[in-house]
């Protein structure tokens, strides 16, 4: 059995709106079948995400988090994207972790924004000043090529860092910077709230990638009272993630009111007015995973 290994070399063939396209067409096949599983050793863990796309294949993620790895000079998550043939189930490729997950995760809140944001949008405040944040500055750019970019993070010195790496302007003020602003981003990992419902503006799309479990929330249930909300998958996140869960609970939306991806063939997963307010939540399924790998491989067989 022979397969490819496709390492972080792949990146520079990659292409951002390629990648919408390939996710939006993924949505056309049947609903994805996804399972997390996650083991754990003192402080070490495993996780795996699998998905299963009749049509497509399957796939499994799996990273080993080892904590104390830094300290070796190691780092702290190692994994790769195993991707299985849909008519025979033989492994077709190992896909980097890290490139998947950059890839999938960026491509995710794009095409939501592709769909959501105003297309005349130009001002975009970037809230965190991770490795996701810089993402979606490359990711926003190939789509809106006027967009000028601001950052907010909680720690100044880590926002100037960002801001003179990548060119954004650097906020202090984060309902200012709101205020302001098209298209907001937010990669956090907060547990409460940074975005205010009463801070957003007519025609606002707000993008909440950071959080992903339970107790993580970025926007608080005004935010979903205000906009018109969707997912990238209900079956990820409106009983997994607090962002979802709390706005659920509240009343602040139902579950009816929710349009996710897979509503994309039928052209409901789009801005209705260019003073709606829309809000998206990046849950980053397994599904999602499987659609990117898949999207990867084909560009390295195209060499």
């Amino acid at each position: 059995m022979t397969f490819t290994i496709i390492g972080p070399e792949i990146e520079a063939r990659l292409d951002w709106i390629a990648l919408t396209e390939a996710l939006e067409a993924g949505h056309s096949l049947p609903r994805a079948v996804v399972a997390d599983t996650f083991l754990t050793r003192r402080m070490d863990g495993l996780l795996t995400r699998s998905a299963w796309i009749d049509g497509m294949g399957l796939a499994v993620k799996a990273a080993s988090v080892f904590p104390g790895n830094p300290k070796k000079g190691l780092a702290s998550v190692n994994g790769a994207v195993n991707l299985f043939s849909d008519a025979d189930g033989t492994l077709e490729a190992l896909v980097d972790f890290t490139v998947v997950t950059k890839w999938k995760t960026a491509g995710d809140s794009l095409l939501a924004a592709s769909k959501l944001a105003r297309k005349s949008s130009e001002r975009f405040l970037i809230v965190g000043a991770g490795a996701v944040a810089e993402s979606m500055i490359e990711a926003y750019s190939t789509i809106f090529p006027k967009a000028r970019f601001r950052i907010w993070a909680r720690n100044a010195e880590s926002a100037r860092a960002f801001a003179d790496k990548t060119g954004a302007t650097p906020e202090t003020d984060l309902e200012a910077a709101v205020l302001k602003a098209d298209v907001i981003a937010t990669a956090t990992m907060s547990n409460e709230p940074l975005i205010k419902g009463a801070w957003l503006q007519p025609g606002t799309h707000l993008d909440l990638i950071g959080a992903y479990k339970a107790d993580m929330r970025e926007a608080d249930s005004d935010c979903y009272r205000r906009a018109r909300v969707f997912v990238d998958a209900r079956a990820t996140t409106l009983h997994h993630i607090g962002d979802m869960m709390v706005p659920l609970k509240e009343g602040a939306i139902t579950e009816a009111d929710v349009t996710e991806f897979y509503d994309l063939p039928s052209g409901k997963f789009s801005r209705s007015s260019d003073d709606e307010i829309t809000l998206c939540k990046n849950g980053g399924g397994a599904h999602l995973d499987l659609m990117t790998a898949r999207y990867i491989l084909s560009v390295a067989q195209s060499i």
